[in-house]
């Protein structure tokens, strides 16, 4: 029988948390407790996510915007630092990097997999070289929960002697070639985020992955006002047991109690919202198959989280915002992912303009993410390829 709209209440997000009873009870649970800020549930929640990504050390923050910040930081980005990063991703990727000063350019993305092109990054390292403008970091957006094709990022890597950092906002129980996003003790640093629309949520918050204990413990005392109290360096601990020390300048980035309780119930559900969000994708595909509609291309080796699922419509005849006007009518969410990052005014006054990137702008102006998360079935799914179909035939 068909749904009301009332009871399709779901697709009226394109994406949304889904949150049980256990971690109601979690949280409830710290509320009780004597701990709400730099608690035990805090490390837990961070040796649960250095597990998924197989042994990596996990720092757990207030929003993967400060994880951003403190990768660029670790990273050394400064005045005299170049980022280049996809133009295809949300302002915090490149906006971290220019608060310390850094000045930003773009690489163009595959139009297949929508995340940065190793061929056409390879040719603008190339060019960059010539006249001594090579960047120091590359950030790489697994976009959509699609990872990006690291092993000839790494390579170039090697080659032109920059640094790689992982914007996994979207990929948090992604893999590739087996190895889970986070994983690849190449990169300098991973970011996960939890907010309401990703893989798991903590309500806001995020987490800084890194390889090295050493590194850990840099940004575990810059996440808190720079402060180190288990400083001894002065060997006042046996008679002053208060004593601590501010060692370098830091920010308040720290995560509560409570959403660490709240992450710790939604990871142990991780590899489900994973499975079940492939599984509706599927689903999308192939009843969508047979319309002038390009799907987001996942490489074989690599598992997609399916943060997003976009559409591309391939005949210009229809048009990207009256089709999400049509869906809104309908009672059904959709979302564009993203504004080249170019087009803000922000960036043109640096410079930047309009076609900076060609792939870029044929994806922006034909996409659009439609709803996928965990809360819907396949009769929402036949829902809305129902009314994409009546859109476009």
């Amino acid at each position: 029988m068909e749904k009301s709209l009332i009871r399709r209440k779901n697709l009226q997000f394109y994406s949304t948390q889904d949150i049980s009873d256990q971690e109601i009870s979690s949280v409830t649970e710290v509320l009780r407790s004597d701990f709400l800020s730099r608690g035990p549930k805090v490390e837990e929640f961070e040796a649960k996510i250095g597990a998924v990504c197989k042994g990596s050390k996990a720092l757990a923050v207030n929003s993967a915007t400060s994880a951003l910040h403190l990768a660029y930081i670790l990273a050394e980005v400064n005045v005299s630092s170049l980022v280049w990063t996809s133009p295809i991703t949300f302002v915090a990727t490149a906006n971290t990097a220019m608060q310390l000063g850094a000045k930003i350019d773009f690489v163009d993305i595959n139009p297949k997999t929508l995340n940065i092109c190793p061929e056409i990054l390879e040719d603008k390292l190339r060019e960059a070289k010539q006249v001594g403008s090579l960047p120091h970091i590359v950030t790489a957006v697994h976009f959509g929960g699609n990872p990006c094709d690291m092993d000839p990022i790494h390579t170039l890597s090697k080659k032109y002697g920059f640094k790689v950092i992982e914007d996994a906002s979207h990929a948090f129980g992604a893999s590739y070639n087996g190895v889970p996003i986070g994983g690849d003790k190449r990169s300098l640093a991973s970011i996960f985020s939890f907010h309401p629309v990703k893989m798991i949520t903590t309500g806001e918050g995020g987490a800084l992955i890194l390889g090295s204990e050493e590194m850990w413990q840099k940004v575990n005392i810059i996440r808190s006002h720079g402060v180190d109290s288990a400083s001894d360096v002065r060997n006042k601990k046996d008679t002053c047991p208060w004593y601590y020390e501010q060692t370098e300048i830091g920010f308040n980035y720290r995560m509560t109690e409570m959403q660490a309780a709240m992450g710790t119930v939604q990871i142990a559900r991780l590899p489900n919202f994973v499975n079940k969000r492939n599984k509706l994708a599927n689903l999308y595909k192939n009843k969508l198959s047979n319309l002038p509609i390009k799907f987001q291309s996942i490489s074989k080796g690599t598992k997609s989280s399916y943060h997003l699922f976009t559409i591309e419509l391939k005949d210009k005849r229809f048009d990207r915002d009256r089709l999400y006007t049509f869906l809104k009518e309908n009672q059904i969410a959709s979302q564009v992912h993203y504004i080249p990052l170019y087009h803000h005014p922000f960036y043109k006054n640096l410079g930047f303009r309009n076609n900076y990137c060609n792939n870029a702008e044929k994806y922006f102006n034909s996409c659009l993410s439609i709803p996928l998360h965990q809360k819907l079935d396949e009769d929402d799914i036949d829902y809305v390829v129902e009314h994409i179909t009546k859109f476009l035939c």
